[in-house]
Parts: structure tokens; C-alpha cells; sequence
């Protein structure tokens, strides 16, 4: 049993960063969807890092520097995995005129305006808001930045629990797009809310609050546009997250 929690650790962290991991001998793909109760824990893992460079960065540079930093790592840990996928969804919901059209495009890599506009704002205003919160306490933007990568993870899981699959099941990028299980989405909501502790109950409530707010954008527009999810659409609920938790902490806790 441990070993085969184990084993989906090792799936998630492959299918959602860059990190080198162990060979997974005997892989069988189903287990790309049960792994995803522990996509907060690699969110965690991925924005663990980006924190400790960010704190790091804040010693020597200005908070900008150290916000871009913090921001570039994460995109390179991950290989721009949520970033892709914001930028094909919003390329798509925004440049198709039906669900076959829309879906054609989210499966081109190239990049198109709406996508180009919607990576550029969302990034800068992660970069912004870190700034800010840097600023005020590097320590403060530190877990802010812990805190969000997990959660928007768990977002998107959230998403897959509730969504149905509106894509084409065969190019689906979790394996078989079955919805995840409850059981699995609450064993990520768990892992992803105890940095929550490092916030007051008001900024703690309020973050995630706006984050799922935000993050509920993409998920309503692709379940009416396209009828459902797919591996883009969690990439942009994610992000959305990420960028409504930070603006958040920053609304309630910098003064």
C-alpha cells in the first residue's frame, strides 16, 4: 500500500514538473489519474522551491528580482506545464466559433493573441503581487508563494472531480479522462491547506475564497463552450488560482 502511494507520488511529480525521478517499473496509465491526490504535494514541492529562492533573492535584490526569480524557477521546474495549458485555453474559448473549432485550436501550439494576452497579464500580475508582498515580509511572500502552488493544484483537481471531459478522450493529456474520486480530491484538498496556517483565519478565508472565484472562470466557460475540461482548462484553473490567491494576500495583508 505504501509503496503503491509511493509509486503515484513518483506519476505525479513526472506528469506535472521536470524533476528528474526513479524509472516506475511496471507503469500502468490509470495510474496518471489516481496520482492526482497528490498533485498539491508536487505544487508544494514545485512552490517550496520557488520560495526558498525568492526569500533568498530578497536578501541581495529588490523584491521585482526576486519575484521574477521565484516566478521564472517555478516555470522551469515545470516546464511551463499550467502556463501551456492557460495559454491553448484561452486561445481556443477565445478564438473558436463552435466546440469543434475551439477544440482544434487548443490542440495547436501555436501561440495565438488571446493566449499571448492572457499568459503576459497573468504573469505579471503573479510577479506584482509577489513583489508587493515582498516588500512587506520576504517571508510573508514566501509562504504566499508555498501556499498558492499547492492549492492551485488542488483547484484543478477539483476540477477533474466535478467536470466531465469535453475534449477528445484519446488525446487527453491525464490518461483516461475519468472524473478523479472524491476520496482523491479530499485527500488534496487536505495536503494543500495546512500552509494555511500561517495566515490569519480573515486572509486565509479570503484567499482562497478569490482563488476559486477566479479559478471558476475558465472551468464555467469550457464546461459551456466545449462541454467540459480538458488537460488545458485545469492548467488554466490553476493559474487563475494562483493569480486570485496572491492578489488576495495582498489586498487583506499588506497595508
Amino acid at each position: 500500500m505504501i509503496r503503491h502511494e509511493a509509486r503515484l507520488f513518483v506519476c505525479a511529480v513526472q506528469f506535472l514538473t521536470r524533476i528528474p525521478t526513479p524509472q516506475l517499473a511496471g507503469f500502468q496509465p490509470e495510474w496518471i489519474q489516481q496520482s492526482a491526490r497528490y498533485y498539491p504535494l508536487v505544487g508544494q514541492l514545485v512552490g517550496g522551491v520557488s520560495a526558498l529562492i525568492l526569500y533568498g533573492a530578497a536578501q541581495v535584490w529588490n523584491p521585482w528580482i526576486a519575484a521574477l526569480l521565484a516566478v521564472a524557477a517555478g516555470v522551469v521546474l515545470t516546464g511551463g506545464f499550467h502556463e501551456d495549458g492557460l495559454a491553448d485555453t484561452a486561445d481556443g474559448l477565445g478564438g473558436g466559433l463552435t466546440r469543434t473549432r475551439r477544440l482544434e485550436i487548443m490542440k495547436d501550439s501555436r501561440l495565438g493573441s488571446y493566449g499571448a494576452l492572457a499568459l503576459g497579464l497573468t504573469l505579471a500580475l503573479r510577479v506584482a503581487a509577489l513583489a508587493m508582498l515582498t516588500q512587506a515580509s520576504p517571508l510573508l511572500a514566501a509562504v504566499t508563494l508555498l501556499a498558492s502552488h499547492g492549492l492551485g493544484r488542488a483547484a484543478a483537481v477539483g476540477a477533474m472531480t466535478i467536470m466531465p471531459y469535453g475534449g477528445d478522450p484519446g488525446m487527453a493529456k491525464e490518461g483516461r479522462p475519468d472524473r478523479a474520486s472524491w476520496a482523491g480530491l479530499t485527500v488534496a484538498v487536505l495536503i494543500a491547506l495546512w500552509p494555511l496556517i500561517f495566515f490569519s483565519p480573515t486572509t486565509g478565508a479570503g484567499a482562497v475564497a478569490l482563488g476559486l472565484a477566479a479559478a471558476a472562470i475558465p472551468a464555467w466557460l469550457a464546461w459551456r463552450l466545449i462541454g467540459g475540461r480538458t488537460g488545458d482548462v485545469l492548467g488554466a484553473v490553476e493559474q487563475a488560482f494562483e493569480v486570485g490567491f496572491l492578489l488576495a494576500v495582498v489586498g487583506l495583508a499588506v497595508r
